[in-house]
Order: C-alpha cells, then sequence, then structure tokens
C-alpha cells in the first residue's frame, strides 16, 4: 500500500447527536476516551452547535467544561465545529462575540476550528476563521452540499476557490441530509480536488439515504485525505458511515488506514453496552428512499413534523406537505434544507397546506431569509412569492450580515462586571441567566473521572478473544464488529 487516508471519529459529537438526541454526557464518554484515543483516528470531533446548546438546555453540562476536559484526556488532537456567523444557535452574532469564541475554543484545548454557513455564503465564516488562525487552530472549512439546479460542480469549485483565498488549512465537503449518490461523487469529488490541489479534502456525509458508503468509496478513489466516521454502535442510520467498514473498503482498495481493530472492537464494544444500559438505540442501515432527494428534509425533522401534526390531527396532510416543501424550497432559491433553513422552509411549507393558500402568511424569519440578512442566496426567489411577500427596497441586505450587528462585548462585560472570566460571559451571549446559574454547581465526582462503566473497559482491554466480536459483561452478551 502506498497511500493513507485518515479518519476524523464523529462518535462523541455527531454520532449521538443523530441516533440520541445529543443526550451523552461527559460522564458517558469518560471510560472510553483511553481505546477512542488508541483506535488511530488524527482528530476527534467533539463539539458541534447541538452539542454545545443541549449541554446547557437539557444536560446541565456546562460545555466549555467538557471541552477543555476531553481535550486535556486525549492526546489526539480534538476538533469543533461552530455555524459562522451563528455559532450553536440560530441567531446571528457580531464579530467581537464570533471572535471570543475562537479565541476561548483554542484556550479550552481545541487543535481543529471546523466552520461552516449553512447558505455557503463564505463571508459569514470570515470572521472565525481569522480569529481562528490568529489563536493558533487548524482551519478546516466546509461547503455544505445539496441538490438543485444551481449546485453544481463549477458551484462547488467555486466555493472551494473562496475557502482557499480565505486561507483554509483543510477544505470539507459536508452533506448532512445524506444526498450525494456515488455517480455525483464522480464527478463532483474529482472536480472539487482539482482547484484544491494540495490542501486536504475531508468528507463528511450521512446515512440518511443508505449510500454514503458508497460516497466514501468515491471519496478514497478520488484522494481525499480525511473521512468523518463513527463507531458502529453510533453509525448509519441519520448518523455517518461506521469507522469499521469504511476502513475494511479502505482496505479493499489498497489504501492504509492507520487503524486499529482492538481499539475499534473495544470502543464499539463499550457504546454497544452503554445504549443498552441507556435504553437509547443503536445504528441501522437505512434504507433507499428516492423521495429524499426531493424534499430533502432530515431524518429527525421529518419525526418532528409528524409528531406535530399527529397532536394536530393532521397526519394525513403529510404527503401534501412533503410535496410543497420541495415548491417552496424552488420558490426561496434553493436554500440548503438544514438548520435554520430546513425549518424555515418546512414552516412555510405547512402555513401554505394548511391555509390552502400559498403565501398568504409569510413568516418573519422566511422574509428576512428571503432579504438577504442571513447571507447571499443561492439563486433569485420565485415570482409567485416576491409578489405576495412585497419586500420593500429598504429591506434588502447587500453587506456581509454581520456588518448590521452591533458589538455585544462592550456592552456584556458593563452589565456582568469585571469578575466574569470569558467561557461565562459567552454563555451570557447565548442564553438567558436561567439556564446558567444550574452550570454553576460543582459536578460530581465522577464527572472528571469515570463512571463504574470503566469495568467494561477494563474487561474488554483484559480479554485475548476479544477478535471474536463477542463478550459476556454483567451476565448480557454483546456482539460488536472488527474491521
Amino acid at each position: 500500500m502506498n497511500r493513507k487516508v485518515n479518519f476524523i471519529d464523529v462518535t462523541l459529537r455527531d454520532g449521538h447527536q443523530c441516533l440520541w438526541s445529543t443526550r451523552m454526557t461527559t460522564a458517558m464518554m469518560m471510560p472510553i476516551v483511553s481505546g477512542i484515543d488508541r483506535a488511530g483516528y488524527s482528530y476527534i470531533n467533539i463539539l458541534g452547535g447541538a452539542v454545545f446548546d443541549v449541554c446547557v438546555r437539557y444536560l446541565q453540562e456546562n460545555p466549555w467544561r467538557r471541552i477543555r476536559l476531553l481535550s486535556e484526556r486525549f492526546s489526539t488532537p480534538t476538533d469543533g465545529l461552530t455555524r459562522g456567523q451563528s455559532l450553536y444557535t440560530f441567531e446571528l452574532f457580531p464579530d467581537d462575540i464570533v471572535v471570543l469564541n475562537a479565541q476561548r475554543l483554542a484556550a479550552n484545548g481545541l487543535k481543529m476550528f471546523t466552520v461552516y454557513d449553512a447558505l455557503n455564503d463564505i463571508r459569514n465564516i470570515e470572521s472565525s476563521v481569522k480569529a481562528g488562525r490568529e489563536a493558533g487552530l487548524q482551519i478546516n472549512a466546509w461547503m455544505v452540499y445539496t441538490l438543485s439546479p444551481v449546485h453544481t460542480d463549477v458551484y462547488y469549485q467555486e466555493r472551494t476557490l473562496e475557502l482557499l483565498a480565505l486561507g483554509a488549512d483543510h477544505i470539507g465537503v459536508k452533506d448532512a441530509t445524506g444526498l450525494l449518490t456515488p455517480e455525483r461523487a464522480r464527478t463532483l469529488f474529482p472536480a472539487v480536488k482539482q482547484v484544491a490541489g494540495d490542501v486536504p479534502i475531508q468528507l463528511h456525509s450521512h446515512c440518511q439515504s443508505g449510500l454514503a458508503p458508497g460516497v466514501y468509496a468515491e471519496a478514497i478513489k478520488a484522494g481525499f485525505h480525511y473521512l468523518q466516521t463513527a463507531s458502529r454502535p453510533l453509525a448509519n442510520g441519520a448518523s455517518l458511515p461506521a469507522t469499521e467498514d469504511i476502513a475494511e473498503q479502505a482496505a479493499a482498495l489498497g489504501v492504509e488506514t492507520g487503524l486499529d481493530p482492538r481499539a475499534l472492537a473495544e470502543i464499539a464494544g463499550y457504546f454497544t453496552w452503554l445504549a443498552r444500559r441507556e435504553g437509547k438505540p443503536t445504528g441501522v442501515v437505512a434504507k433507499y428512499d428516492p423521495a429524499l432527494y426531493e424534499h430533502q428534509i432530515p431524518g429527525g425533522m421529518i419525526s418532528n413534523l409528524k409528531y406535530q401534526l399527529q397532536t394536530m390531527k393532521m397526519e394525513h396532510r403529510l404527503p401534501e406537505i412533503m410535496e410543497e416543501v420541495a415548491r417552496v424550497r424552488a420558490d426561496l432559491g434553493y436554500p440548503i434544507v438544514v438548520s435554520p433553513f430546513a425549518q424555515y422552509v418546512v414552516t412555510q411549507a405547512v402555513l401554505n397546506v394548511v391555509q390552502g393558500e400559498r403565501y398568504k402568511t409569510i413568516p418573519d424569519e422566511v422574509r428576512k431569509y428571503a432579504t438577504g440578512y442571513y447571507g447571499r442566496l443561492a439563486a433569485p426567489l420565485a415570482p409567485e412569492f416576491l409578489e405576495r411577500a412585497r419586500l420593500r427596497p429598504d429591506e434588502m441586505v447587500t453587506e456581509r450580515p454581520a456588518e448590521h450587528i452591533a458589538p455585544w462585548l462592550p456592552r456584556l462585560r458593563k452589565k456582568l462586571g469585571p469578575h466574569v472570566d470569558d467561557d461565562e460571559l459567552l454563555l451570557h451571549a447565548f442564553y438567558n441567566r436561567e439556564l446558567i446559574e444550574p452550570l454553576k454547581r460543582p459536578a460530581p465526582d465522577y464527572y472528571e473521572k469515570t463512571t463504574p462503566l470503566i469495568e467494561l473497559v477494563r474487561y474488554l482491554e483484559s480479554r485475548r478473544d476479544i477478535e471474536r466480536g463477542r463478550i459476556h459483561f454483567a451476565g448480557t452478551e454483546i456482539s460488536f464488529g472488527c474491521a
């Protein structure tokens, strides 16, 4: 083998975000840190918008403490991502907040800083990239993949050139809904590689269509440098492909991975056991659904929509709404169906169907999107929408979105006083005081050490027959895969 492909683990971020609604606590992660560290990954992704937000809102954990603790315990460099000017929420923040956030990520131990904008408006990541670089972080700049008449291979080549002009150390292709097909990858990946030159390229593609493993094979063939994957129990379904499966593909293609099969088996065994203990699902390979390529709605959002319609006794109207989603998206210039624009498109589609009249009601956030408040649109708005929206010339935004937001730090520092550190100050920028107060409680004794689950890790490490892919622990038989 003459070539190597590197792996980035997303189990502690996107894996549980997709399959466990981001409910994995730091204490659940700690017992397997050493195993993940030995697996041979190049980076460990530990942070994203949903992880930060769920830590605060639902787990009552201080996300800065998690970042710091994991980064200290891993010898493998840690990676975290933010949503451009939106960072961890859906709100646009001023440049001074974005800059301070990048500084604090570096200070708390991150080494790789992944940034993207949901509209692929590169102006929305300029502040993050500059601040991250000045703080000593490696910059991984993503462009988000979607399917439309305007999102062509040339479109993504242009975005790649823009990211290179910013000085990105890595370029990433993010396919949040699993829309990529092997056929499209055969043209897109070489096109991106051609203009990226020697800059490393990463692939991050979800399994919602069931086609992601084939897409990863094309990335390996195209010479991508990094692949983002998850441990098998937290892979597949709405998550990313399993590390074990993609490693086997790479080996079959004559490409080295540097991964340790024994460590991967230990990790999979742990998360299988943890899922059973917590009553959480493990990933199942998704069936191919051609409707996904029309509505493009992420799986978790479809589940939420179904539930909401059931509560209103309107579940029978779901097919109409799904068809209307595709029409609304085209009318709005083909926004990429990721947060927050996925929510905007679906909300508008529901209103159109329920009210029996298209665009009778247009939510404020949809209007703001249409004015360019969040960034450049990929294509012009449809005449029908423009007629009903009646956007005024003075509403239109042409400058970089952050330029119409005044700095926040002077006001926050004055309000909070001189004794609040920068981590807490940023929490106050993102959340109200009621959500922040519980984060100040001392962590339990086990938080920064381990939980009783360490017994499982020790057991796995002591087993000499781990290659058999089956263990007995606490009276339960657990099967797992070995690469």
